[in-house]
């Protein structure tokens, strides 16, 4: 019988947690460090690749593209 209660309890704790308020509680830091782990990847494999100065001359050149160096009117 004590086996029967048990079993009622585990499935009980386990549809309140999956219908509840409480579903999704930690989810939220995982997906974080997740989204962390790849931003610092890109990161790294763009400083060892050497993009980085190929990315700063790009931006920059779309800088001066946007504010002024489009010619005349």
């Amino acid at each position: 019988m004590k086996v029967k209660h048990r079993f009622e309890a585990w499935r009980t704790t386990v549809s309140a947690r999956m219908r509840g308020k409480g579903r999704d509680s930690g989810a939220g830091f995982v997906e974080y460090a997740g989204i962390m782990i790849i931003v610092a990847g890109i990161f790294v494999m763009i400083d060892q690749l050497g993009l980085d100065g190929l990315i700063s001359q790009a931006i920059g050149d779309a800088v001066a593209d946007v504010v002024g160096g489009g010619g005349g009117g």
